[in-house]
């Protein structure tokens, strides 16, 4: 088994590609041994001493440290990725699933077709960019204009994440929804 990795633009997040499916569908963020719970992949990485995130996407895992440099991190990481899918062990403990519920959107009603579209455009141009830097970008909610966006993985607490909503997203729905204003994370 080969496992790339990628940098992603926030430095204490590398990104892990193990060449198969991760996540059949949805994305998985966890930020803590709590939440590391729902996976055995997940409760390994976080026995590594430094590793302070782990977020699973469709075919990629991107691990957060808050300590330790990635030369030593890395083999580690690597080893725990390799020998969980050798094992064939399940990404997810029995009645586990990944994240993907709508149930915490909010917006009134008669801004529906005004979401639609906004879930349109964040689904088909924005999701895959997030997602080849290691994240991951999700619709929270639309309110006086302002649409509320949760992001995750190497988003959450990138840099360069003020940025990229700021003057990447919020332009871009700008542009096509004259109703949006601003963009907020949550």
């Amino acid at each position: 088994m080969f496992i790339q990795t990628e940098a992603t633009p926030n430095p204490a997040t590398l990104k892990f590609l193990p060449g198969r499916a991760v996540l059949e569908s949805g994305t998985l963020d966890m930020r803590d041994r709590d939440e590391a719970a729902k996976s055995p992949l997940a409760e390994r990485l976080f026995a590594i001493d430094g590793v302070d995130g782990v977020f699973f996407g469709s075919d990629f895992i991107t691990v957060s440290k808050s300590a330790g440099e990635w030369p030593q991190l890395k083999p580690a990481i690597l080893g725990a990725i390799m020998e969980h899918f050798m094992s064939g062990a399940p990404l997810l403990n029995e009645g586990e699933t990944a994240a993907g519920s709508d149930d915490d959107e909010f917006f009134a009603p008669e801004d529906a077709d005004t979401v639609a579209t906004i879930k349109d455009l964040i689904e088909t141009r924005v999701r895959p960019a997030v997602a080849n830097d290691g994240g991951d970008i999700t619709f929270r909610g639309f309110k006086d204009g302002i649409v509320f966006l949760h992001m995750k993985g190497a988003c959450s607490g990138c840099p360069s994440s003020t940025a990229t909503l700021r003057h990447g997203i919020q332009n871009l729905l700008k542009h096509y929804v004259p109703d949006v204003i601003e963009v907020q994370p949550m």
